[in-house]
């Protein structure tokens, strides 16, 4: 039996809508809680986990297979083989201020202050850019992070910019392009192949 990890939250529909149409077993899942579920056939077993922690199932080998967001997957550097970028969860990491900001580029702050959910990603972009800044690590909304005064910036996910606009921030700069990507443990690649390579070959015959 394969583990394959799923992100809970805003992927897991259209995880689920992909596999469904790759005619892959789906798990049972008798409730919203069932962190860990067997397919309805017995072929495949499903670990529901938080979408920061998909890479970290796969690569240390508690899950076969995975879908994680290419954002994830560059903020843990995940050492994961990485088959197949699939056709949903498209955003973008972006460098966002408040509207009101003087019009500078950005290579003109000095130490700015930046909120994040990705402290790694972050402090890259500003380190090859010159530019030392102040990572403020949130788990929770980074929005929040200069409507108090807490950060000069944040970087963040971004689909259609709502939030940003709602709460009086602009995009400046876009980091990295994401979406969705099937990612498998090198190990079990090697162990497992023709059972993987199947699985991946169902995906692959139903992408546009």
């Amino acid at each position: 039996m394969l583990t394959v990890a799923l992100p809970k939250g805003r992927l897991t529909d259209d995880a689920l809508t992909w596999l469904k149409r790759a005619d892959w077993p789906l798990p049972q899942m008798d409730n919203d809680r069932r962190l860990v579920a067997p397919s309805q056939d017995g072929r495949l077993s499903y670990i529901m986990a938080k979408p920061m922690d998909v890479p970290v199932f796969v690569e240390q080998g508690a899950a076969d297979l995975g879908i994680a967001g290419l954002d994830v997957l560059r903020e843990r550097a995940a050492d994961v083989y990485e088959p197949l970028r699939l056709p949903f969860g498209h955003c973008r990491l972006s460098v966002a201020a408040p509207a009101n900001r003087p019009n500078r580029p950005l290579r003109l702050e000095i130490n700015p202050r930046v909120a994040t959910k990705y402290p790694r990603l972050t402090a890259e972009y500003f380190r090859k850019r010159g530019i030392s800044a102040e990572l403020i690590v949130l788990s929770g909304s980074v929005e929040l992070g200069p409507l108090v005064n807490l950060a000069d910036l944040i970087v963040d996910l971004v689909q259609t910019g709502a939030t940003l606009r709602e709460n009086g921030l602009v995009e400046l700069r876009t980091i990295l392009e994401s979406q969705a990507v099937l990612i498998v443990n090198r190990a079990s690649y090697r162990l497992h192949t023709r059972e993987i390579d199947t699985l991946i070959a169902s995906i692959r015959t139903i992408l546009p």
